[in-house]
């Protein structure tokens, strides 16, 4: 086994460009990277601050399928919006319309659940 002082010492008398050359032929060598477990213990080493999360506060209703009952679906949609027939019509028969846009969570909730009865598969995002 090497005199593991003596190393020390040979390697303390490198310049800060022949001790990055020499990283760089012992990842070569060795297939490693020194920079992974540098960048490891910083992350570690440092307290992490936990930032709230910005919880969502606007929320739009979208309609998947109208499912089998279509007019139902299209009279739910009706009284949801200001919607006229065709209108109402083309967002039920239209998968990925949005029936309502930045409503609050309680608005998008219900709105869901009137148009989940009626028969269509909505989605809130």
């Amino acid at each position: 086994m090497a005199d593991l002082d003596k190393l020390v010492e040979e390697l303390s008398k490198l310049s800060v460009l022949e001790a990055a050359e020499l990283v760089k032929k012992l990842e070569e060598h060795w297939g490693v990277s020194a920079a992974a477990p540098v960048a490891m213990a910083a992350v570690a080493a440092a307290p992490t601050a936990v930032e709230p999360v910005e919880e969502k506060t606007e929320f739009d209703v979208i309609i998947r399928d109208a499912g089998p009952k279509k007019i139902e679906v299209i009279k739910t949609i009706r009284q949801l919006t200001s919607l006229g027939l065709k209108e109402a019509k083309d967002v039920a028969e239209t998968a990925g319309s949005k029936v309502l846009e930045a409503v609050s969570k309680e608005a998008a909730a219900d709105a869901k659940a009137k148009l989940e009865a009626a028969g269509a598969v909505v989605e809130v995002a």
